[in-house]
């Protein structure tokens, strides 16, 4: 890769402006200064300002999503988003980081983000069946027959065709447990609660795959560089 499409794919600088920091000297290739914006380089031989390229093999980042927080780039919504949170540069890389798939506003907990769009597809794909697990609690009781119901994979959503699919339901206590889901339709956990007359309070992502919040220990709006093997064994 040449040093001036490096500069622009992991969001330093323009291809344009990467001949500026070449002549300023901020650009290293093992340990030698680089001295032109077309050298061909390993991006991980390579320093800027000191300090190697960031996530050169692709970026991989749990978050722990405060409520509050839209996961959209648009910010006509309102709200703050998720973006607010992380380094300005990752927003300037090329592919752009996305959040795998999104919790919404008022829905805290664990959300991954990339720039690599095959592990994106791999999660957010329906044929894959990632389970995401939820943790809720309710304005009122979930019946205890929600748990067969749900199980079953015979509920179907207003508006929807498809019955859901199965989903398991832990009932800790009335008002009270976790919903692990094998698919991500919109607000999914929160009408398939309401459709049982157990209108969602508080809602969290405690995991996805294989990967969970709580080992992470990050409080709201910090996040850690993951491996997709931590998601996808």
């Amino acid at each position: 890769m040449r040093v001036d499409a490096l500069l622009s794919r992991y969001g330093y600088c323009t291809r344009r402006e990467a001949g500026g920091w070449v002549r300023a000297g901020r650009v290293r290739c093992r340990g030698e200064l680089v001295d032109t914006p077309a050298k061909v380089v390993i991006p991980s031989d390579v320093t800027v300002d000191g300090e190697g390229v960031e996530f050169a093999d692709g970026l991989y980042v749990a978050l722990h999503k405060p409520t509050g927080y839209s996961c959209t780039h648009d910010e006509e919504e309102g709200a703050p988003t998720v973006y607010e949170l992380v380094p300005p540069r990752w927003l300037q890389r090329h592919p752009s980081v996305q959040t795998v798939g999104r919790l919404d506003k008022e829905t805290s907990g664990l959300l991954l983000l990339t720039d690599d769009g095959n592990f994106l597809h791999t999660l957010t794909s329906p044929k894959r069946h990632v389970e995401k697990r939820y943790e809720y609690t309710t304005a009122a009781d979930v019946p205890a027959d929600a748990e067969e119901l749900f199980a079953a994979g015979s509920l179907l959503l207003r508006g929807e065709k498809e019955a859901c699919l199965p989903a398991k339901l832990e009932r800790l206590a009335p008002r009270h447990g976790f919903l692990t889901l094998r698919e991500g339709r919109y607000h999914q956990v929160r009408r398939m609660l309401a459709a049982v007359g157990a209108p969602v309070e508080t809602l969290c992502r405690v995991a996805v795959g294989e990967l969970s919040l709580a080992p992470l220990h990050l409080a709201p709006g910090e996040w850690r560089a993951i491996a997709p093997t931590d998601v996808l064994p």
